[in-house]
């Protein structure tokens, strides 16, 4: 398959997140079956606003009906909600008995601990299933079984302002947290507002602080549990509170500042550095911006940081009965004709190896190989258990507090495993 068709299937998976309906939700919520013997699959997905740098096309109608047209005995009926009342509509649905028979979320452990999920591989032949980049379909596992799609996948990285650091003398990205504060200095004593845009509000906040727990040798979980307070999380957010908060170097209220905001003010040539995914790609060339990215640096700066790895989910529910419809639907969907024919964009990565080593063939890509690059190194937020959406909710709460001035990184710590053990 050329590069140009590797493009057009990372393009492909992220516009299946925003694509119109073909038909309303059954009301019931799940497939039908007619008399002629056509299953009706209901799909539940995302929409997006009009997002920096996003490219969001209305193919989820084309797709159905191309899926149609091969299999005549299904039919796609599209409901597409906002992306942030996916997770909650989806939610509902589920507690009223009526679950959609394929949805995308961000959420799909509650749902597989509650057996209302089909498991992967009951919807996907081995080929298709092994095809997946395998540190994103592990983050899919409950128990060492996938439930989890990925879909609309990211790793994000440091994100620089070429113009901004040759004004303040800096020929490079910083590699260590001693290089980046220092970057950051130089940068606030030229003026630029927030050298170092920390995103810890409500927005986002649980990437940024898994961005920087595992660069300080930390993260969110030991195996099978939450570790929240280990020496190295409390170090790390310690750091953060006395080399870069304390004195101004993170802008006026990391507690408050959203991926959105900081994104925006980024393009204005108000941030010097950030931690972005690839979507801020599009947006500062459009801008027509002088800027770099490079892996987020490590506490010590012997190796780059591990990278986070992000992306939405597709399930399939067992309410309609229709796993065979449910999978012939999925197969294509990820299939590589299905990617070749659809899609425009350049904001997420490919799921797939195959999908990979195409994009990472085609020279016209090249800014985006980084990206692919780190895929297969890539660390979850810990999706796969059950208690983590109230957990995440605790997160973005809370985590602004332990950075700020007289902040206690150590209590926040604490109270954020407190309220894991009550979640399990």
């Amino acid at each position: 398959m050329s590069g140009a068709t590797a493009v057009r299937r990372r393009r492909f998976l992220l516009q299946t997140a925003g694509l119109t309906g073909a038909g309303a939700l059954a009301l019931n919520g799940c497939g039908s079956g007619s008399g002629d013997g056509t299953v009706t699959l209901n799909l539940l997905v995302a929409s997006y606003d009009k997002s920096v740098g996003a490219s969001i096309g209305d193919q989820w109608d084309d797709v159905a009906k191309a899926f149609e047209k091969k299999h005549p005995d299904i039919r796609i009926a599209i409901e597409r909600v906002p992306f942030l009342k996916i997770d909650a509509t989806l939610a509902r649905r589920v507690k009223d008995g009526r679950a959609p028979d394929i949805a995308q979320g961000n959420v799909f452990a509650p749902y597989a601990e509650s057996g209302d999920l089909y498991r992967v591989e009951e919807l996907f032949a081995i080929p298709t299933q092994a095809d997946f980049i395998a540190s994103f379909a592990d983050a899919g596992k409950v128990e060492y079984v996938q439930y989890g799609v990925p879909i609309l996948a990211s790793t994000p990285r440091l994100f620089y302002d070429k113009a901004l650091f040759q004004r303040a003398g800096l020929t490079g990205p910083p590699t260590s947290w001693a290089e980046l504060r220092d970057a950051a200095k130089a940068l606030r004593n030229t003026g630029v507002p927030t050298p170092y845009a920390l995103q810890f509000g409500p927005e986002s906040a649980e990437d940024e602080l898994l961005t920087w727990l595992l660069a300080g040798g930390g993260g969110y979980s030991d195996v099978g549990g939450y570790d929240f307070a280990s020496a190295e999380n409390e170090a790390a957010l310690t750091w953060l509170r006395d080399e870069l908060v304390a004195p101004g170097l993170a802008g006026a209220d990391p507690s408050k500042l959203t991926r959105t905001q900081a994104y925006a003010d980024f393009l204005a040539g108000k941030v010097g550095m950030l931690i972005a995914h690839p979507v801020l790609l599009a947006a500062a060339d459009k801008a027509r911006m002088s800027y770099a990215h490079a892996a987020f640096p490590s506490r010590d700066g012997a190796d780059p940081a591990p990278p986070v790895g992000l992306n939405d989910w597709m399930m399939a529910f067992t309410k309609g009965g229709h796993v065979e419809a449910a999978g012939a639907f999925l197969t294509f969907l990820f299939s590589r004709a299905s990617a070749g024919t659809y899609g425009a964009g350049q904001t997420t990565l490919p799921v797939t190896v195959s999908g990979s080593e195409q994009l990472r063939d085609d020279a016209s890509q090249r800014e985006l190989w980084a990206f692919v690059d780190q895929m297969p190194d890539a660390e979850f937020h810990p999706v796969g258990l059950g208690s983590w959406p109230t957990v995440r909710s605790a997160v973005r709460e809370r985590i602004g507090r332990a950075v700020l001035p007289g902040g206690r990184p150590a209590d926040v710590l604490q109270a954020l495993d407190q309220v894991a053990r009550s979640s399990a």
